[in-house]
């Protein structure tokens, strides 16, 4: 894994950490439901300010934190139209799933790929650092398969053009 990934994932479970103390805190407007204020931003004094933590310009983490829960938006860097194509694959694939997962947002936030949400429902069902760990595993994954899907397609076009030279030289030697 390259220095500047170890380290960014780093800056984001440091930062997840320190976010994560959550209470439940039922809704000031609707009686008797615990809403996400995350969501709702019904009350700001109930928001603390976002954390955007950046790799490059390509590549971001936006940390949303209130009382009640957190959400964590992420940009994936989708540097040609390759690496865009299967990263909506990849994304649509996940969104019809959500209800597996939990945390995930069936739909991401405005300008980002992949949004999770977390209350402090989830934070007492679930072990807080296990949680953490799923959000940084499933980053870490990301980029592996997205370095792999790369990479066999690589691979793919060296070898199709491998191969095009090679019949092209059969051509040349047939017409001689």
């Amino acid at each position: 894994m390259a220095n500047s990934l170890r380290l960014y994932l780093a800056c984001i479970k440091n930062t997840l950490e320190a976010a994560m103390c959550l209470q439940n805190f039922p809704c000031q407007e609707v009686e008797r439901h615990n809403k996400p204020e995350v969501e709702l931003k019904t009350s700001p004094e109930l928001l603390l300010n976002p954390v955007l933590i950046c790799r490059n310009e390509a590549e971001k983490c936006l940390i949303e934190t209130s009382i009640n829960s957190l959400r964590i938006s992420l940009k994936v860097k989708q540097a040609d139209e390759l690496e865009n194509i299967l990263t909506k694959k990849f994304l649509r694939f996940l969104s019809m799933r959500a209800e597996a997962f939990q945390v995930l947002r069936r739909k991401p936030v405005q300008g980002y790929d992949i949004s999770f949400l977390i209350t402090n429902y989830h934070c007492e069902e679930m072990q807080k650092q296990k949680l953490i760990d799923f959000i940084i595993q499933f980053m870490e994954a990301r980029y592996r398969e997205r370095n792999k899907g790369l990479e066999g397609v690589s691979e793919y076009k060296r070898k199709t053009r491998c191969y095009g030279v090679l019949e092209t030289v059969h051509v040349k030697q047939l017409l001689k």
